[in-house]
């Protein structure tokens, strides 16, 4: 136990807990000589794409990944020190909340691989720009080493652009045409996406088992770092297939007995991530009613007005029959669905969880798609009461 004063246990007493977490993480990795570390950030999708790289990765030898997001200065040398000398691969989940932060997490644990996922408005409120949250991410791949390889979302111009700030090997992984790892052929069926891998190896079907067209490009990324790690390619597109949801409250899709699909996305919230969400319940969704259960995004500063606007405007222009929005501070949201003229759904903005909770059980239906999905603020709350009310329905 490390303690900054005297306990009633044995401890070692240190003046920075912090500090002495992280220098005792960095020898663990320095006597871990055949240990590969790869890094991931990105402002949405972290926790989904660290998932799936894990998952994968376990396939090639042991493996250890953080539970949930713990991608801090203490959460991140805390997942450092569960690997030992079996371990053979540490996969690292890199939130930052401003300049320099993920620089210090990669002094924690050097990483071989670095993965970038996309830089949005998420947390814009601390940066300042979107300009500096791709500068901030972009660190990662300025720590790998020139034998390491650096990962890049083709499709995102910003994270393309990071090709010039590392001496790594680049590989590209995307959508677009010059990604060495890439899909062709999309297709959605039940809001969850099939495609052909392509590889430099080879081609391979992929039809995914998680919901939402994003996943597309978190499963490209994941296949990249075990493409680069030696996975067999003839192996991939079926293993690619077989992913799962392991972290809870990220599009974690499950049915009811009386019918209603519920898309649990709670945990967390930004512009993009909202916008993937409705796209992915408006897929799951084709022939049924659709219900989005909306509440706050925190951190976008001066852009939350505007943000939450937008998510309410696509919320209409997706065709959600009925959005639920949650909280005065969510308010823009009803306010942007509103303002579509064209829009056939209709928006009502509650009080609070147990608000939305009380006009769920008074409207759903057999059939029914609902969405959940806020920054916290217990926006679990109600897909809680939506599991329970399922298991006595």
């Amino acid at each position: 136990m490390l303690a900054s004063r005297p306990v009633p246990v044995p401890a070692v007493l240190v003046e920075d807990q912090l500090a002495a977490m992280a220098a005792l993480a960095r020898h663990v990795v320095d006597r871990l000589p055949s240990l590969v570390v790869v890094g991931l950030t990105g402002s949405s999708g972290k926790t989904t794409t660290k998932d799936l790289i894990a998952q994968l990765l376990t396939r090639l030898g042991p493996t250890v990944a953080p539970a949930g997001s713990f991608n801090n200065e203490l959460g991140h040398p805390y997942t450092v020190l569960r690997a030992d000398e079996k371990t053979r691969f540490l996969v690292l989940e890199m939130g930052a909340r401003g300049a320099g932060h993920i620089t210090h997490l990669c002094q924690v644990a050097p990483p071989t691989i670095g993965v970038v996922i996309n830089v949005g408005v998420a947390h814009i409120g601390e940066f300042g720009s979107v300009d500096a949250i791709a500068t901030a991410k972009g660190e990662l791949v300025e720590a790998l080493p020139a034998d390491g390889v650096a990962v890049l979302n083709a499709d995102d111009p910003r994270v393309r652009a990071m090709a010039g700030r590392t001496g790594a090997r680049v590989v590209l992984a995307g959508e677009a045409p010059d990604a060495a790892v890439r899909a062709e052929d999309v297709a959605l069926s039940g809001g969850r996406a099939a495609y052909t891998l392509v590889t430099p190896d080879g081609r391979a079907p992929v039809r995914l088992g998680i919901a939402g067209r994003h996943q597309v490009g978190n499963t490209l990324l994941a296949a990249a770092v075990a493409h680069t790690l030696g996975f067999p390619a003839e192996e991939l597109g079926a293993a690619l297939s077989e992913l799962r949801v392991v972290s809870a409250r990220r599009m974690d899709v499950f049915d009811r007995a009386d019918g209603v699909t519920v898309i649990d996305d709670s945990y967390n919230a930004n512009p993009a991530s909202m916008a993937a969400a409705l796209r992915a319940l408006v897929g799951t969704g084709v022939g049924r009613r659709t219900v989005a259960v909306l509440g706050y995004m925190a951190e976008l500063g001066e852009y939350e007005r505007e943000g939450h606007e937008e998510v309410g405007r696509l919320a209409a222009e997706l065709g959600v029959d009925r959005l639920i929005v949650v909280g005065d501070t969510a308010a823009p949201i009803h306010a942007g669905a509103a303002a579509v003229a064209t829009w056939g759904g209709e928006s009502v903005l509650v009080t609070d969880q147990g608000a939305a909770v009380a006009t769920l059980r008074h409207e759903l239906r057999p059939g029914d798609v609902v969405l959940v999905k806020g920054s916290r603020y217990r926006t679990w709350d109600v897909v809680d009461a939506l599991r329970a009310d399922g298991a006595t329905s």
